[in-house]
């Protein structure tokens, strides 16, 4: 049995490549492929940053090893290393781990993730990836919550697929063994859990960031952030919109 860790929770991000079992990284003909490379550095950056700070949870970063994503990672811890202070910087020390896996399709790199958090001692693992850079502190904080009284959480997208996964007490449902490219996915692994006997909770819907439409609601939610005052939520990504933006015009 694996030893208890210090803390019984953690939020597990996983690096999606261009393309994943039936989503696509794609804004449009007015977006290079550089451009998006640049921009999604930005939202597993602002995705780090949105949750390292929240108290009691650890944080993992999982990635498939290959050579240009290996290299992004490296991008992205060595400019927060040098970036981040104060408690958002002792979190990256004490409670952030990177972790490779091997190159392979969507549901059996979520598989591995799940398994290895259990395996290593957690108790409640929330999952999710890097297209969702507007995913904020407290809709993690309220997965964590649901967790405590359920198997598992879902956060359902538009498209009905997810932006966020979670599971409690021990790893309920194989990943693996689904299509993700069914556009039916989200109630086909909700139908999946119920029929095990097991209890979920639904989140909020949102949205990841894989079409040009959903540039709207990403610039939607940041000019938000920033009339409430928040400055710091999806920074990175605002500051690349604003370096191609310019450069387009």
């Amino acid at each position: 049995m694996p030893e208890p860790k210090k803390n019984d929770t953690t939020l597990a991000i996983c690096i999606q490549e261009v393309t994943e079992d039936g989503s696509e990284l794609n804004l449009g003909d007015n977006f290079s492929f550089e451009e998006i490379s640049y921009l999604h550095q930005a939202f597993v950056a602002d995705t780090i940053v949105n949750v390292i700070g929240i108290n009691k949870v650890d944080c993992r970063l999982y990635y498939g090893d290959l050579p240009h994503t290996r290299k992004s990672v490296e991008t992205i811890i060595t400019y927060l290393s040098d970036k981040m202070k104060g408690r958002h910087k002792t979190a990256l020390t004490k409670r952030f781990d990177v972790k490779a896996l091997s190159p392979n399709r969507w549901g059996v790199k979520m598989d591995e993730i799940f398994r290895d958090c259990f395996d290593t001692g957690y108790k409640h693992v929330v999952f999710i990836g890097s297209r969702t850079p507007t995913l904020q502190s407290k809709m993690i904080n309220m997965a964590i919550r649901l967790l405590h009284k359920s198997d598992a959480v879902f956060g359902p997208t538009v498209e009905g697929r997810y932006y966020l996964i979670g599971m409690s007490g021990a790893y309920h449902c194989n990943l693996a063994s689904y299509d993700w490219r069914s556009p039916n996915i989200y109630s086909e692994v909700a139908e999946g859990l119920s029929a095990r006997g097991l209890s979920w909770s639904e989140m909020e819907m949102w949205y990841a960031v894989e079409h040009p439409e959903d540039l709207e609601y990403l610039i939607r939610d940041i000019n938000q952030f920033r009339f409430e005052g928040d400055e710091l939520s999806a920074k990175e990504t605002e500051k690349v919109l604003e370096r191609i933006i310019k450069r387009q015009v």
